[in-house]
């Protein structure tokens, strides 16, 4: 399996529009992070986890010519804003399987209405196949997923598991019974918004306190913003199996 950190920002990105934050105007690449997203690809599977209002470019620097489905962690514009984007994806292979809680769904019909509609439908629209996901294991093609439910200052929000791999996005908390599904997990990846608390996602802090409490053999950060601090230095103060993901960056489970 092979994981591919499209973003790692959070919803503003790094830079910020107009700010003149150090870690804005920093020179480094691995300082530069799109919105949060993840490509998936085991077998001749590739799905990917959110589209943002960065997905075109996501899937043209990637390389990305095919997607067999996304999933969705929550309904939040920096999650969903690029899906428009599958139009491409649609014209070569047709509807495009998307995976989502009911109320995720119901957010996106309302918003990209087009996409939905069945009569007198613009011939230029995306159509997609809807599969709704409750808190229970479901099937993509050869591999169970597991999803693990958080909460997002109050809004319910779906982690992944895929295997040995873990994805975990925008939580703030996450109930024992839930973090159990995660037990044996090699893999770990996190948010870790910034070094303040914060009412919505974890903080630094919260986050490894969260990879202490699962053990995973190694674990990356993610959902990073410029308040975090330069990625050089904050790596130099992780523990020795934690790493701050980056843009582009690709791991193999």
């Amino acid at each position: 399996m092979k994981i591919t950190f499209l973003g790692t920002g959070t919803s503003q990105g790094i830079p910020v529009i107009g700010s003149n934050h150090p870690v804005c105007l920093s020179k480094d690449k691995k300082d530069k992070r799109l919105r949060v997203s993840i490509l998936v690809e085991w077998d001749n599977y590739s799905y990917v986890v959110d589209c943002g209002p960065d997905f075109r470019y996501q899937m043209l620097r990637s390389g990305c010519s095919r997607i067999d489905g996304i999933l969705f962690t929550h309904e939040h514009s920096d999650h969903v804003l690029g899906f428009d984007d599958i139009r491409p994806f649609y014209f070569k292979q047709g509807e495009i399987p998307i995976y989502a809680h009911k109320r995720v769904l119901k957010a996106l019909k309302k918003r990209f209405d087009y996409v939905f509609k069945i009569e007198n439908k613009y011939p230029g629209a995306p159509s997609v196949i809807t599969n709704k996901i409750k808190n229970k294991p479901f099937q993509l093609n050869n591999l169970e997923v597991i999803p693990v439910k958080g909460d997002h200052d109050g809004i319910q929000v779906f982690g992944f598991r895929f295997k040995d791999f873990a994805y975990l996005t925008d939580m703030k908390t996450v109930k024992e019974k839930e973090v159990k599904k995660l037990e044996g997990v090699k893999v770990l990846v996190v948010n870790a918004l910034r070094i303040e608390p914060h009412r919505s996602h974890f903080n630094l802090e919260e986050a490894l306190h969260f990879i202490k409490k699962v053990k995973p053999e190694t674990a990356y950060l993610t959902h990073i913003s410029h308040l975090l601090g330069f990625h050089e230095d904050v790596e130099k103060t992780l523990p020795e199996n934690v790493f701050l993901a980056y843009d582009n960056l690709q791991i193999t489970i």
